[in-house]
C-alpha cells in the first residue's frame, strides 16, 4: 500500500533534513518505508522507520533533543 502524505511531512533522515512526501507498507513483516525528497538537493531516497526522525516541532512537543542522532 501506498499513502500518500499531505501535507508533506519534515524530517530527519541519514542524509539530513527533508519532506516525507509517500509511506510505504509491504505488510506486517516488514518496515515501514518513507519516501523523501532531500532540503539540501531535492534527490528523492527511500528510508525505513528506523532511520528517520520527526523534525523539532514544539507544539508536538518534539524539543529536538535527538535531530540530527540517527
Amino acid at each position: 500500500m501506498i499513502l500518500q502524505l499531505n501535507p508533506t511531512i519534515p524530517v530527519i533522515t541519514p542524509k539530513g533534513r527533508a519532506q516525507a512526501v509517500a509511506l510505504i507498507d509491504y505488510g506486517p513483516e516488514h518496515d515501514l518505508i518513507w519516501v523523501c525528497f532531500l532540503d539540501s538537493n531535492g534527490q528523492c531516497w527511500s528510508y525505513r522507520n528506523a532511520e528517520i526522525r520527526g523534525e523539532k516541532n514544539l507544539t508536538m512537543g518534539r524539543k529536538g533533543e535527538y535531530c540530527g542522532q540517527i
